[in-house]
């Protein structure tokens, strides 16, 4: 079992962060997990290092069942045996049990420190290896911004910053395999085109700032039926006034709209979604099933694979074959992302014919 967070701490993690290890620790030993016997975490929790601070979380718990683990050494090049349990924090960069990198500063020049990255995992179970990618990737800073222009600005710094994570993980410097790449990868609906959906037959009033001029609220309203305001629009509010339309049949009449993956369609493979957009939801605990008016809500938390892990999920050689891609905790206040996970079973030996990734199981 694969956890992977991001944000790991909170948002204020300066004051959040002394909480992390204890909580590592209850899960680590509760009754719940009991049957997991070896797990490895590793926690980037070292916040003053502006350089690779990236807030990311991944744990894995192995099943007493399965015998035969191995975890791939990048420095050594070489699989090693996965026994008991480890936990790894602060910065990461000395563990050879990964591969963690910060994306460049310039890659999102808004932010003044960004936390975004990836840490990237190899593991060998049933001679079938395969990548564990956690993934954080940009967020809209404005809706604003992000409505003028179709595809918006911020898409475009998710795909340059998502290209890298594929193109490093894939390079020259190791054998190729299967990954899964995991986390917030912060897609958004094509504000432009939502907007015009959800707006067709209101008028859009434009609001500015005395001082500079900067378009500050656009308000839409209704033509008729009293002018009613359908949709305000500001930098940190979407405030739609009908939420239902994102929730009514799991809000797949948006899934249109939902095109970032679409650049990488040759590289990438995800299950259909048929869970409500994961993201913003109200982080009052009595609401579990409301969205903020903060953004629009999207899709943001997302299981994604190569094609070749794609056949790994997909390839019927057990009769139990389930895969099922979903959400957690939809009633429940689970923070302004609802996790998302994906479960599903691995034939022994079903990674053989790929790239003869069973050779490379060589214990160190």
């Amino acid at each position: 079992m694969a956890l992977h967070c991001q944000e790991f701490g909170g948002k204020n993690y300066e004051a959040s962060m002394s909480h992390v290890d204890k909580f590592v620790k209850e899960l680590l030993s509760s009754d719940a997990m009991k049957e997991y016997n070896r797990a490895r975490v590793y926690l980037d929790e070292n916040y003053k290092s502006q350089e690779h601070f990236t807030a990311l979380g991944s744990f894995y718990f192995l099943h007493e069942s399965l015998k035969n683990i191995y975890q791939f050494d990048f420095k050594a090049k070489k699989y090693k045996k996965v026994t008991g349990k480890e936990i790894y924090s602060d910065t990461l960069e000395s563990t050879p049990m990964l591969e963690k990198e910060k994306f460049p500063q310039d890659y999102f020049p808004e932010c003044k420190w960004s936390r975004k990255g990836f840490i990237r995992t190899r593991w060998c179970i049933a001679d079938c290896a395969f990548d564990l990618v956690n993934i954080h990737l940009f967020h809209d800073a404005s809706n604003l911004v992000a409505w003028e222009t179709s595809p918006s600005v911020y898409s475009g710094v998710r795909h340059k910053a998502l290209g890298y994570v594929l193109d490093r993980i894939i390079d020259q410097r190791f054998e190729k395999a299967s990954y899964f790449v995991f986390g917030d990868f912060n897609f958004r609906l094509d504000s432009k085109s939502v907007v015009e959906t959800l707006c067709t037959k209101a008028t859009m009033q434009t609001v500015r700032a005395a001082d500079t001029n900067e378009v500050v609220k656009l308000i839409f309203r209704e033509s008729d039926n009293d002018r009613k305001v359908v949709l305000q629009l500001e930098k940190k509010l979407f405030d739609y006034f009908n939420q239902e339309v994102f929730r009514d049949n799991n809000g797949t009449a948006l899934l249109e709209f939902d095109k970032e993956l679409s650049v990488f369609k040759d590289r990438l493979y995800e299950l259909d979604i048929s869970f409500p957009p994961s993201y913003p939801y109200s982080e009052d605990s009595s609401q579990g099933e409301q969205y903020m008016n903060t953004r629009c809500p999207a899709w943001c938390d997302r299981i994604l694979m190569s094609l070749s892990a794609k056949e790994l999920v997909l390839r019927s050689e057990s009769e139990e074959k389930i895969v099922t891609y979903d959400h957690i905790g939809p009633n429940v206040c689970m923070g302004d992302h609802k996790p998302v996970f994906l479960a599903f079973r691995i034939a022994p030996g079903a990674g053989k014919p790929h790239a003869h990734v069973h050779k490379c199981c060589v214990v160190q």
